[in-house]
């Protein structure tokens, strides 16, 4: 658990993060809803949420503005955070954010799913 603390700063902001390997991070992705007071949005987000709870130990955060979340799920060692906005009920995409490199990535809804099991299971 101590190997796995560090401190970094993003956009200079100084940021506690546990970096733990994705295969072993107690919460695997965290679903951001954009705003939760759209319904549409929501609806949406919960969806992706259902789905990916079945393999993996998931977290809906819909508090706060995004980046506190963003930080929140670094604190934690949550490796991705996948967003839904407004785009993403128009195109079915979503924008998936990866812990220690802080990049962000669009991506299909449905590419979603084999991303993230190559990423944490390796396949």
């Amino acid at each position: 658990m101590c190997s796995a603390y560090d401190e970094d700063t993003v956009s200079g902001e100084k940021r506690s993060v546990l970096r733990f390997h994705p295969a072993i991070a107690p919460i695997k992705v965290a679903i951001l809803p954009l705003m939760k007071n759209k319904e549409e949005i929501m609806a949406k987000s919960t969806e992706i949420f259902k789905k990916l709870q079945m393999r993996y130990n998931v977290v809906f955060d819909a508090a706060g503005n995004i980046g506190r979340r963003y930080r929140r799920m670094d604190e934690v060692g949550t490796p991705f955070c996948v967003t839904i906005d407004f785009d993403s009920l128009e195109d079915n995409t979503v924008t998936v954010r990866q812990r220690d490199s802080t990049e962000q990535a669009r991506m299909n809804i449905d590419e979603l799913y084999t991303y993230l099991a190559k990423e944490i299971e390796g396949f």
